[in-house]
């Protein structure tokens, strides 16, 4: 520690910050809150505060699309599976995440931007009419707040490991700070921060894999570092830690071939495209966009800096299961006595391989990057949630026909409503030692049954309004029926009857949530009445003019502006990625 730093605030600390730490802190607060008010001057009406008036050229919303993903899950969570499982994890980047967003950008944002809805669950509305869209815009509004708590939870841990304060005192002061600029200055206030945020967290993670691989020797190094440790406690054998295929580390399954049918299909198409393609919290920064090919590009601009964070992630957190005593004995099957809940878990990961591996200043950094990281994803969590809750359930079923001012006014009422409520469902958060079990458990309950929704509503144009809120139902029970009947899915509510646990029972429910759910729609519209064709246009593929989804003027731009090249580029970047890990 330099000379000139304070004593920490409490004995309880895991950081020990210098004054240069909490001025960089203080400095990267300042910013955020000056963003917030800036962009409180350009909102005058409600298509200002929830889509940023559609004003945003792509580069700006497809930065703004990954840094809305790269919250705490995406830093904790995913270096919490890298120290766990090693580098399986990057299937949740190379499988689970660039093909849906490819997809998204090519076949769906025409359909969401040229219909010009605000969210996800009013498209289900002009689809499926009020019973589809009624279980959709309540099963959205109770994720969003649910994966806000997980954000909340994990930077309020940050707040703790600096201060020393408790964990509840430190939920809610981030709470507050969240709170703040997405109120002042709605979704263009959290798009901004998201972009400046982007570059905090890479500037931020960045020295900390490269000293980490220092310390470790290099990838060698790490390679040497956790074949010596594989096989104690619960850690997985070097094999399959050290290599993404088949898996098995990752989704529980001895089998090979069950390994990767769960990661193909439950992780990379029913959940990945579950969420990718119809999370609005993604969507919504893709419909702030400037023109329908900035949509498109937006989730394949995305793709690119995507592919790489599992460099700054899923790596960190392999070196600090090597290089950190504490998370070592934790993966080694004992007990170990702090974090944030009073024994440390693999969520804890980062944060010991920050106070083991970085310098006072560069401390600093890192700090305002996972502090950055976190209020971007709750603030995408809230951001969607105020626009969901104010005009898929507000105006539709409470109160009509009122002014688009009143409606501004809740929106930002139901931003405090949800920051509130986030900081009891941080709660539920704390009881997973890996919270990427959460999450993906979430994601099998909300996401799957609505991605087989969407995605036959969007191609059958015989499917009915009846068989989509019937869908939905069914498919949501499937997942959660198979989380109750799995070990440990739902904590205490589980009763075990399936040899499923963590990420692959997750992969299961989603695939049967998918099913049933698919089963159901296609059995329910065989015998009821669907829409009239003339209904349908822009919201089904075959009754939509081809001309309507693709912007005429892409055609005179260079190639490396056009939605296609673009996106197989990505694609092929991927691949190589894939084969060569």
């Amino acid at each position: 520690m330099s000379p000139l730093a304070p004593a920490p605030l409490a004995s309880d600390t895991i950081i020990s910050a210098s004054w240069v730490d909490y001025l960089i802190v203080a400095i990267y607060f300042g910013f955020v809150l000056g963003i917030g008010l800036m962009a409180r001057r350009h909102v005058s009406d409600s298509v200002d505060f929830f889509l940023s008036g559609r004003s945003l050229p792509a580069w700006v919303t497809g930065l703004a699309f990954i840094s809305a993903n790269l919250g705490a899950v995406e830093i904790m969570g995913m270096s919490a599976s890298g120290a766990e499982f090693g580098l399986p994890t990057v299937h949740y980047f190379w499988v689970g995440a660039i093909p849906a967003m490819l997809f998204l950008g090519i076949v769906m944002m025409p359909f969401y931007y040229g219909s010009e809805v605000r969210s996800v669950p009013e498209f289900m509305f002009r689809r499926f009419g009020t019973g589809a869209h009624l279980v959709n815009a309540v099963s959205f509004a109770v994720a969003q707040l649910l994966i806000a708590g997980i954000n909340l939870y994990l930077l309020g841990s940050i707040i703790q490991a600096l201060l020393g304060i408790d964990l509840l005192l430190a939920v809610v002061i981030a709470a507050v700070i969240v709170l703040s600029y997405i109120t002042l200055g709605g979704l263009s206030a959290a798009i901004y921060n998201e972009v400046l945020q982007f570059f905090v967290i890479v500037a931020a993670l960045t020295p900390l894999t490269l000293l980490g691989l220092d310390r470790v020797g290099g990838w060698q190094g790490l390679k040497d570092g956790i074949t010596e440790t594989a096989g104690r406690g619960d850690a997985p054998s070097a094999a399959a830690q050290l290599n993404s295929w088949p898996g098995n580390a990752l989704t529980g399954f001895d089998s090979d071939l069950l390994s990767v049918v769960g990661i193909v299909f439950g992780l990379g198409f029913v959940l990945s495209f579950g969420y990718w393609t119809t999370n609005f919290v993604e969507v919504q920064r893709a419909m702030a966009t400037d023109s329908i090919s900035s949509a498109r590009k937006t989730p394949i601009i995305g793709a690119f800096p995507k592919m790489f964070v599992p460099f700054i992630t899923i790596i960190p957190g392999m070196i600090a299961a090597v290089l950190v005593a504490e998370i070592a004995e934790v993966k080694a099957g004992g007990s170990v006595s702090g974090g944030a809940e009073g024994s440390v878990t693999y969520n804890d990961s980062l944060i010991y391989l920050m106070r083991d591996v970085l310098p006072n200043g560069l401390l600093g950094v890192a700090i305002a990057g996972l502090l950055a990281a976190f209020m971007a994803g709750m603030a995408a969590n809230v951001s969607a949630f105020n626009t969901v809750l104010s005009y898929d359930l507000w105006e539709r079923y409470v109160v009509k026909d009122r002014s688009d001012g009143y409606y501004l006014r809740v929106g930002r009422w139901a931003t405090v409503a949800a920051a509130v409520i986030a900081v009891f469902t941080a709660q539920l958060a704390a009881s997973f030692s890996n919270i990427m079990d959460y999450l993906q458990t979430l994601f099998g309950f909300f996401n799957a049954p609505l991605f087989a929704t969407f995605i036959l509503g969007m191609f059958w144009k015989r499917m009915t309004p009846t068989a989509g809120w019937a869908g939905l139902v069914s498919g949501t029970l499937a997942a959660v029926f198979v989380g109750f009947l799995a070990e440990g899915t739902l904590g205490s509510l589980s009763i075990g009857v399936l040899p499923l646990s963590g990420q692959g029972a997750a992969f299961v429910a989603a695939g049967v949530a998918f099913a049933v759910d698919i089963a159901v729609s296609v059995a329910v519209s065989l015998v009821t009445e669907p829409k009239p064709a003339e209904q349908l246009v822009g919201l089904v593929y075959s009754e939509t003019p081809k001309e309507d989804l693709v912007d005429e003027q892409e055609k005179t731009f260079p190639w490396y502006q056009r939605t296609l090249p673009l996106a197989g580029l990505a694609a092929v970047l991927t691949i190589i990625l894939n084969l060569a890990f």
